[in-house]
């Protein structure tokens, strides 16, 4: 072949010679026909003639006009070496062959001007002049132009010859493309299969050339992959042909084979995925237009390879990315985004097929396992993008495949996905092994980005993904004790990953069964040692950019023990602090209830506590070790029964009158309050406290059982759990008001309310009337079973505060339920029983008791006896007044509604005495406590 440069002799001629070609290729491309202004819109007969017109148009033009002489010499010696017949019956095969030599001229020509393109030097003086374009280099509409080439050289030289089901076919493309099927000739010389493997073979050469290559994979990708998939792997006939009968060669096709491979590893991988899953296809799809035949769909030989090319994208490096780009992309997803990205955020569908596809193990993967280990790190690394579009999209995609692989395959999902996902965590959990090196004090063992992307990827999993598998949740268990200390710790400063804790703890907390969630939430506040938690050799530490960094402790001086103490026992406070918080966001779905009466039944456990069970044992018959052992079980004791009424007392302040959301819930609160009487019988501790908290537990069930709730047949059933507590008050209290009203419970529990004693309904009344100052009639109270519940649950609030300050000697602002519930006697007319000297002087001492509990029981005794018209308590009166009087200035609250109760009771009035009449004013309660 002769060198174009050598003809020249000159490079303007060279770059002449480029633009000769591409005049050439305008020529080829002319539009033709009678009023026809574009091929597009012309039939058969016209197609055809246009084609020969511009065939013969290019041909004269070479042999005329002297200027194409080079251009002549050019295509004639590619034509002698290309080893395809150019020549044919069919003019549309002839048309695509001289496209193919013109594409080829122009490849050859462009590689000879960029090999004698040498720019000069840069002038140091004007340093921002652009530098030399390559003459290789095409304009925007030379590049228009090689376009249209290539779309003709697809649509005429590729399309026709796809067998159907293999490809998209033209005529459901553009009605060009439907009149070029109809033209195609593919009984003449040469065969289709020829043609085919042509077209393909010189397209993939002139791709050689990277601009070139570009405009050819850009748009035709797909194509050329059909038809190298059609040459190299569609299964030939059974019968074996002879040489000059077969159409491909053996070679041939394994040179089809070769090249789909290195174009398929050579191209931008998400464009490979999508075209590959195009090329695979679906289920046959009914067409919109009745003239047009249903689409064929894909043959079994092309889903196979497909499913096999799609694995290969997925097992190599950033092969997810791949699979999730290559199907989101065309949506919208990337760095190009889109008008209907939203929608496709939205997409859950399309996020569950991604899932479908990276949970399914390929055929090529060794085992299960080996997949999930190649493939797992991947996933989690879908997590971390930082273009927001890409990542809300890649994060459903991430999120979906935690759910799908957990549910398909559970065992490895937790060794390869959420294990990792979970390390930081488990690294700084008191039953880790810390390696030696890490052991020195100052040592940063989870830093600030492990530890934020940690909690950021369990949110997305657990909380967004909603699943609570048995997988998910139980992965999350161990490392429960942590994210609790992770949650107290951020509550004491600002940290954007506060609110990630919280939600984690709220769902994991709401979606574990109620027995593992009260286990949860002992260990939380410390009641159970065995669960796990921050290893005692970690502490958190404030990070710069506002998160956590978990590092080893620095050793404890002597001279700082007494501080370590003071951070120790303020830790656990704002433990049991910030655990009522959370608690508080748990009360509609009924944990943090259920908590609280669990806190009410291990007071019973304090009040059951045998002091002869602490006295020690003769020295003699124990070593020092069981002495040692001995006092610590002790103190581990009363630890745990301080705890416990510290979890009391910040639960009463915490919750509000939302925490009972059913009746089984008050039921079991009123047993934990009456096992405790009980067991305070049973030990001799009988108090005014004690008799008072057991009379409003008992008017909570009057009322309930008087109307204030609406209750069912199986309610009564959940109220049967209460009799045999009721029996034993009723036979071992010693207050007969008490033991009246257990006995006419009973009797109104078990006929399921058919026969109420009167006892039972003044109670009732009297509660509600104290709760209702208004006034309202009980047909007003009861207008829904919603209003009614929420009268009960004021009363449970009440209970909750006087528990506190019962139990902890703590202040409390919330009034107790009123004495009518426990006094029916007023108006039943119960004889009052006679109190002694003794009892009366030791209740006055009570009034002057710093214990704000104390003397508030006291005041209340006082003010009974008061109105039972006690002999005693009647004597001296005026020391009663003055003790009242006086407790009226106390600043507690408590205290002042305790001391002017004996003046607004409901009994007969009380004649006192002169000075006690001038000081009626005093009696005035302050406008704040109205």
């Amino acid at each position: 072949m002769a060198d174009p440069r050598q003809a020249t002799g000159s490079g303007a001629l060279e770059t002449c010679c480029l633009e000769r070609i591409l005049e050439a290729l305008k020529l080829l491309l002319s539009p033709g026909g009678s009023g026809s202004s574009s091929l597009q819109i012309t039939k058969h007969d016209v197609l055809l003639a246009t084609l020969k017109s511009n065939l013969s148009a290019v041909e004269d033009k070479l042999l005329k006009d002297p200027h194409w002489k080079t251009l002549k010499l050019l295509r004639d010696e590619i034509a002698n070496k290309a080893e395809w017949p150019q020549n044919s019956v069919d003019v549309t095969w002839s048309f695509t062959s001289q496209i193919l030599l013109w594409l080829l001229c122009l490849k050859e020509t462009m590689i000879h001007l960029a090999a004698d393109f040498n720019p000069g030097k840069s002038n140091p003086r004007t340093p921002e002049a652009a530098p030399a374009l390559s003459p290789d280099t095409l304009s925007i509409s030379q590049q228009k132009t090689v376009q249209s080439v290539l779309q003709f050289v697809v649509t005429l030289g590729v399309c026709p010859y796809l067998m159907p089901g293999v490809g998209v076919p033209l005529r459901y493309r553009t009605e060009f493309g439907a009149v070029v099927q109809d033209v195609v000739c593919l009984d003449a010389a040469p065969d289709a299969t020829r043609r085919l493997y042509t077209s393909c073979r010189v397209l993939l050469n002139v791709a050689q050339h990277a601009s070139l290559g570009s405009l050819i994979f850009c748009r035709h990708f797909g194509d050329i992959a059909a038809g190298l998939c059609q040459l190299g792997f569609c299964p030939t006939k059974r019968k074996p042909l002879k040489p000059e009968e077969e159409v491909l060669t053996e070679e041939e096709r394994a040179l089809s084979r070769e090249a789909l491979r290195d174009i398929l590893n050579q191209i931008y991988q998400p464009l490979a995925v999508r075209e590959l899953l195009t090329l695979q296809g679906g289920p046959p799809q009914a067409c919109t237009d009745v003239k047009t035949q249903v689409r064929s769909q894909a043959p079994a030989w092309l889903r196979r390879l497909c499913g096999q090319l799609l694995s290969e994208r997925l097992m190599r490096p950033s092969g997810v990315q791949a699979v999730v780009r290559g199907i989101l992309e065309g949506a919208g997803a990337g760095a190009a985004g889109g008008h209907d990205a939203e929608a496709t955020a939205a997409d859950w569908k399309k996020c569950d097929l991604i899932a479908k596809i990276l949970a399914s193990c390929p055929q090529q993967s060794l085992s299960p396992e080996d997949y999930y280990r190649d493939i797992c790190p991947q996933i989690l690394d879908l997590f971390h993008f930082q273009d927001k579009l890409t990542a809300r999209q890649f994060q459903r995609v991430a999120t979906t495949t935690f759910i799908t692989m957990s549910r398909e395959r559970p065992q490895l999902a937790a060794k390869y996905l959420l294990q990792p996902m979970l390390a930081p965590l488990h690294r700084c959990l008191n039953t880790a092994e810390i390696p030696e090196s890490d052991m020195v004090p100052g040592t940063i063992l989870v830093t600030e980005e492990e530890l934020s992307r940690c909690i950021e990827d369990v949110f997305k999993v657990y909380v967004v993904g909603n699943e609570p598998s048995a997988v998910l949740v139980d992965s999350l268990l161990p490392v429960l004790g942590v994210l609790f200390s992770l949650y107290c710790f951020t509550r004491q400063s600002v940290s954007h990953i506060r609110s990630l804790c919280e939600e984690i703890l709220l769902w994991i907390l709401g979606k574990l069964e109620r027995k593992k969630a009260i286990a949860s939430l002992k260990g939380f506040a410390g009641l159970d040692k065995s669960m796990p938690s921050l290893h005692s050799l970690c502490h958190f530490r404030a990070a710069t950019q506002g998160g956590v960094m978990v590092a080893i402790k620095e050793p404890i001086c002597d001279e700082d023990e007494d501080e370590a103490l003071y951070q120790k026992v303020s830790s656990e406070q704002w433990q049991v602090e910030h655990l009522g918080d959370l608690l508080s966001l748990c009360q509609e779905c009924g944990l943090a209830g259920d908590f609280f009466i669990f806190c009410l039944k291990e007071l019973t456990h304090v009040a059951e506590e045998n002091e002869a069970e602490f006295k020690m044992k003769p020295f003699s018959s124990k070593s020092l070790l069981e002495l040692a052992q001995h006092h610590t079980l002790l103190v581990e004791g009363r630890e745990q029964k301080l705890l416990v009424l510290q979890l009391v007392a910040v639960l009463c302040e915490r919750m509000s009158e939302q925490i009972f959301t059913n009746i089984a819930q008050v039921v079991d609160f009123v047993a934990a309050t009456l096992q405790r009487a009980c067991a305070s019988l049973a030990h001799q501790a009988e108090s005014t406290v004690e008799s008072q908290t057991l009379s409003m537990s008992m008017g909570l069930v009057a009322v309930m059982l008087g109307g204030a709730v609406q209750l069912k047949s199986t309610d009564f059933a959940v109220l049967k759990q209460l009799l045999p507590l009721l029996e034993k008050v009723s036979n071992t209290y010693p207050d007969p008001v008490i033991q009246e009203l257990a006995v006419d419970l009973r009797i109104t529990i078990s006929t399921h309310g058919a026969f109420s004693t009167e006892a039972v309904s003044v109670a009732a009344q009297s509660t509600l009337n104290k709760n209702d100052p208004e006034g309202k009639t009980e047909g007003q109270r009861q207008t829904s079973h919603e209003r009614s519940t929420g009268v009960s649950r004021s009363h449970l609030e009440q209970q909750q505060s006087h528990e506190k300050s019962n139990q902890t000697g703590l202040k409390s602002n919330t009034p107790l339920i009123p004495q009518e519930v426990s006094e029916p006697n007023a108006t039943t007319n119960q004889k009052s029983r006679n109190i002694t000297t003794e009892q009366l002087q030791e209740v006055l001492l009570s009034a002057y008791d710093p214990q704000i509990p104390t003397r508030a029981a006291a005041l209340r005794t006082l003010s009974r006896w008061i109105e039972q018209r006690e002999a005693e308590a009647l004597e001296m009166q005026e020391k009663l007044l003055k003790i009242f009087l006086e407790n009226l200035e106390h600043e507690d609250t408590f205290v002042y509604l305790s001391a002017i109760q004996v003046f607004s009771g409901n009994g007969e009035e009380i004649s006192w005495s002169a000075a006690a009449v001038g000081s009626r004013e005093l009696l005035l309660p302050p406008t704040s406590l109205l």
